[in-house]
């Protein structure tokens, strides 16, 4: 099993930037692939980044914030990070990081909620105009 604690958030004016850490307890971080997700109140949680377990291949963004976030992984720290440049208003949510591959079994894509086995607590980021 796997704990996931998320740090970073915070307030921001828009076009700053701030970096997100997801630590990551338990055995074997290195097997799991992450993903970063952000929700909004009264909307569902959407998908913002996914990275390999090795971090070195897979790694995907939803369209909105191509080009200004980075999702990257540090296994020898059991940490994955994702790093928000060009915030806008609208990048504005909880964030969770999320992992997949329990027992060696990778669900779908790694592009939906169901396709993750633990969770975060979340987050906050606030992007101020």
């Amino acid at each position: 099993q796997v704990q996931l604690v998320e740090s970073g958030g915070g307030l921001v004016q828009a076009g700053g930037s701030l970096r997100l850490s997801c630590a990551a307890s338990g055995r074997s971080f290195s097997t799991y692939a992450m993903g970063w997700f952000r929700q909004v109140p009264g909307k569902e949680r959407e998908f913002v980044a996914r990275i390999s377990s090795s971090g070195r291949n897979y790694l995907y963004y939803t369209d909105s914030v191509k080009g200004r976030f980075t999702i990257s992984r540090d296994n020898a720290k059991n940490t994955v990070y994702l790093q928000m440049n060009n915030l806008k208003p609208e990048d504005t949510a909880v964030y969770y990081c999320a992992a997949r591959g329990a027992r060696g079994i990778y669900r779908g894509s790694g592009n939906n909620i169901d396709d993750y086995d633990y969770w975060g607590q979340g987050t906050q980021v606030t992007v101020s105009s």
